[in-house]
């Protein structure tokens, strides 16, 4: 009987060790696949915090800008705020509402 008992216990083990083992593969297989061109992508909605390239979608937004560096810092801070840049390289605004309500200290709109 108690050797019935450790083997019961043994084959139980084992078993939850298996699948900690597989939860941890998709952990690591989704945090691999976070860093794909699909993150990359410009997030169009800020409730759902997905880690965007900020530099790559800021280095798009900006590319029409007159003043490339000024338009690249306002940019990034409003990415890394939001979590989203809007598409296109001018207005589109709708697409990323935080994005758009960002004012600077004179209360002009900070993000390009």
């Amino acid at each position: 009987m108690k050797l019935f008992l450790v083997l019961l216990l043994a084959i139980l083990l084992l078993q939850a060790l298996v699948q900690a083992s597989a939860l941890s593969n998709e952990h690591t297989n989704f945090l691999a696949n976070a860093d794909d061109e699909e993150s990359d992508m410009v997030a169009l909605s800020s409730k759902h915090h997905k880690k965007i390239n900020c530099k790559y979608a800021c280095a798009w937004r900006c590319t029409k800008a007159s003043r490339k560096n000024v338009c690249h810092r306002a940019c990034k801070a409003c990415c890394h705020k939001c979590h989203c840049v809007p598409p296109g390289t001018y207005g589109h605004k709708s697409a990323c509402p935080c994005y758009a309500k960002l004012k600077t200290h004179g209360n002009k709109p900070k993000c390009p």
